[in-house]
């Protein structure tokens, strides 16, 4: 009965959040998602009860609905318009960036990835949310603890009106999964997919590394032979995540970034960094925007809070390298939302990457396996034969 009762608070004030958000914005997708998602929260606040009918009902109305609705109407967020804009220049020239953007309109942030998307036939929500969802699925094969996370509004509304961020998120918690079941080639490979979509995602492979490179620590006081060996498997693993992800992000970048690296850099470095004369629309009132916006010198003041932020974060990989994946996402989380909170621009739907991180991988404690003889210990074992 408790649980029921904690269920339909949930979902209730779900609704009221979906409800509010049609009430006050002044954007058509916001105001069709709020509408459509908070009859779905209400339907699943009056099935508590029933578990899984419950989530059926808050995806149904928060994600099902309005994104068929939205893209059958050709609503959306600017994003969609900027990933389909770049995948027709991509497809055109080579290179996924207007050589002279004249306005907001021109302006692409994201990595020449995010183009490819664009590149395929459809919405690009159809894309974004099929790496997600299937990224996902990967990490958490089951559907309960899935479909409630994805039917939680800062999930579902980027999914249905179209934000960037999830693919990349998706992508982050299944190379952290891989890293965390001993898999470091593949690790590498998902992360270095998400690091040729978003900036964003290039926290995410110091992290992993370190997850890898700090198995076995603690293991076992073994001697002799075996230790090299364990020391000399270790290594390979995080060397070979590395190696992939810098291999396959640079790859995906690189030639993209040196086929016209003025616009690479006008798109890419300047006009996030509000270094053009194109203000970025992402303006939510986090202490790098204020600072930035309304001190003689924020903009500076802010930049060493982020680096130093950075700094901080690295050096706790360096003392205390996380030996679980929930242990190793509770640090990128962290490291993510600092950078979020001290970044000149930055917009509240960026917090969706430390969500999906927390809440996809807060039950999942595997070590990195190894194929090292860490569990090996031939004093121990002679003097107990002795």
């Amino acid at each position: 009965m408790i649980e029921r009762s904690a269920s339909s608070v949930v979902w209730a004030g779900c609704a009221v959040v979906a409800g509010g958000l049609a009430a006050v914005s002044d954007m058509t997708p916001h105001r069709v998602w709020g509408v459509a998602a908070a009859l779905g929260y209400g339907a699943a606040a009056l099935l508590a009860g029933r578990p899984r009918a419950a989530a059926c009902a808050a995806l149904l109305g928060a994600v099902a609905v309005p994104l068929v609705l939205l893209v059958a109407t050709g609503l959306g967020q600017s994003e969609v318009a900027v990933v389909e804009r770049s995948g027709a220049l991509l497809t055109a020239t080579g290179v996924p960036y207007a050589p002279e953007p004249d306005g907001l309109s021109d302006y692409n942030p994201y990595l020449p990835g995010m183009a490819l998307l664009g590149v395929l036939p459809g919405d690009p929500r159809w894309w974004t949310g099929a790496v997600f969802a299937a990224s996902v699925a990967a990490v958490r094969p089951s559907a309960g603890p899935a479909g409630r996370m994805v039917a939680c509004p800062l999930v579902a509304l980027p999914l249905a009106v179209g934000g960037v961020d999830l693919p990349v998120a998706g992508l982050v918690c299944l190379g952290l999964a891989l890293a965390g079941r001993g898999r470091a080639g593949w690790a590498g490979l998902a992360l270095g997919a998400a690091a040729t979509l978003k900036w964003t995602a290039w926290p995410a492979l110091p992290v992993a590394v370190a997850l890898v490179a700090g198995a076995g620590r603690g293991a076992g006081r073994w001697t002799g032979s075996g230790r090299d060996v364990g020391r000399r498997v270790r290594s390979r693993a995080w060397v070979r995540c590395a190696a992939v992800a810098v291999g396959v992000a640079g790859a995906g970048v690189v030639p993209v970034a040196l086929g016209d690296p003025g616009a690479f850099h006008e798109h890419v470095v300047a006009f996030p960094l509000g270094l053009t004369g194109t203000e970025s629309p992402a303006a939510s009132p986090f202490p790098g925007r204020l600072l930035a916006a309304h001190v003689p010198g924020g903009a500076v003041v802010a930049g060493v809070l982020l680096a130093g932020s950075a700094l901080f974060i690295a050096a706790s990989l360096l003392v205390r390298p996380p030996r679980t994946v929930p242990a190793a996402a509770r640090r990128l989380a962290l490291g993510l939302t600092l950078a979020i909170a001290f970044m000149p621009a930055s917009r509240f739907g960026y917090l969706v990457v430390p969500f999906v991180l927390l809440t996809c991988l807060r039950e999942t404690p595997c070590t990195v396996r190894s194929s090292s003889p860490t569990t090996s210990r031939p004093g121990r074992a002679a003097s107990r034969r002795s």
